[in-house]
């Protein structure tokens, strides 16, 4: 194998590693909601900490996940919207749940993002 597919080949497995390191970091935010305070505590210290390596790791490799939550929608948006069918022309829509990030390099948009939209003031 040549030296730019390994390298192509490095940049992939990191992404992926990275985008399923972002759905449970979600998932893991979530199941930290349910914890009594006191408890939580230590292990919001630790979710802050994989956060912190996750990002750190991916800006090493010039890569930087984006989460669009709670940014006004419009077509131009590098991501997908599975909902969009729900909503009029007209309506004014935000990203209410990001469900996989955009992904960019200094070279711009490695990946488009998917969300799910909501209408402003709903």
């Amino acid at each position: 194998m040549d030296p730019d597919q390994a390298a192509k080949r490095a940049e992939d497995a990191l992404l992926e590693l990275a985008l399923e390191s972002w759905r449970f970091q979600k998932l893991f935010g979530r199941a930290l909601s349910k914890l009594d305070p006191l408890e939580a505590t230590r292990f919001t210290n630790q979710h802050r900490y994989f956060l912190g390596k996750v990002e750190s790791c991916l800006g090493a490799s010039g890569m930087r996940l984006v989460n669009l939550e709670g940014q006004q929608f419009d077509t131009g948006t590098a991501a997908t919207p599975l909902n969009i069918a729900d909503f009029g022309p007209d309506d004014t829509l935000v990203v209410a749940e990001t469900i996989d990030p955009i992904v960019m390099n200094s070279a711009g948009l490695l990946r488009m993002g998917t969300v799910m939209l909501k209408k402003v003031g709903r």
